[in-house]
């Protein structure tokens, strides 16, 4: 693999967390919950164009983890993309909390952008809700990443879905449980966030991953590799032409 790959996932995770669960921390009561599910989305959607010919942009190892179950990079393609995603949501959370200590009033203990259910949740969710809603939520976004891409890259309008089902997860998912769908999104205001964030933190690796996985299972299912692709009507007319033969 080349490096430019790694710093690409690198880079995006950075950069997602960033200006996505910036808009959390700095831009909440300002522009709500739709305003941070579209940040997460735009956020997203400019980045598989940018940093899309590059890696694919994962930025997100539950989505690695899809492409890897799904046979589309091998295993350490994958380990090297989840060490650049992790370090990436550190050093996006790093920078954050540098530039959310200059702003009076402004606490970065407690939450920081991260996620959390339970007391920690808006509406209270369960620890078993947190982590159906999480996985549940993670594998409509890697379904919908694996079949959208027909190999690696995001390219022409792959880029335009996996930003829109990014910001839908979040409208369901940020009054559950923040919405993570991202370990490494998770990772990195957990540890600046202290505690709690710290203590919950597991579910937001271990769902994500079960999603990623379920997605990469199921869209096997309904998009088998041997076989060509075809519109939905395309199919149909050549389901109704076999029966009529």
């Amino acid at each position: 693999m080349e490096a430019r790959t790694a710093v690409s996932e690198f880079l995006g995770t950075l950069l997602l967390v960033f200006f996505a669960v910036g808009s959390a921390v700095l831009g909440a009561e300002y522009i709500g919950a739709v305003g941070i599910a579209l940040t997460f989305g735009l956020t997203l959607l400019a980045l598989a164009y940018a940093l899309g010919p590059v890696s694919g942009c994962h930025i997100n190892p539950a989505v690695t983890l899809g492409m890897l179950m799904a046979r589309r990079i091998p295993v350490r393609t994958a380990i090297e993309y989840w060490i650049a995603q992790v370090l990436g949501g550190f050093a996006g959370a790093l920078l954050l909390f540098v530039v959310a200590k200059q702003v009076p009033g402004l606490s970065t203990g407690g939450a920081f952008g991260s996620n959390g259910f339970g007391y920690r949740s808006p509406v209270g969710i369960s620890t078993f809700g947190a982590l159906v809603a999480e996985i549940v939520l993670t594998f409509l976004l890697v379904y919908v990443f694996l079949a959208m891409t027909h190999r690696v890259a995001l390219a022409g309008f792959d880029g335009l879905a996996v930003g829109l089902v990014l910001a839908a997860v979040h409208l369901v998912g940020i009054p559950l449980t923040g919405t993570s769908v991202n370990p490494a999104r998770s990772i990195g205001p957990a540890i600046f966030a202290g505690g709690p964030a710290l203590a919950q933190l597991w579910l937001f690796i271990v769902a994500p991953l079960a999603g990623g996985a379920l997605a990469a299972v199921v869209h096997r299912a309904t998009h088998p590799p041997d076989e060509p692709r075809e519109v939905a009507d395309e199919a149909a007319a050549a389901a109704e032409a076999r029966e009529r033969a």
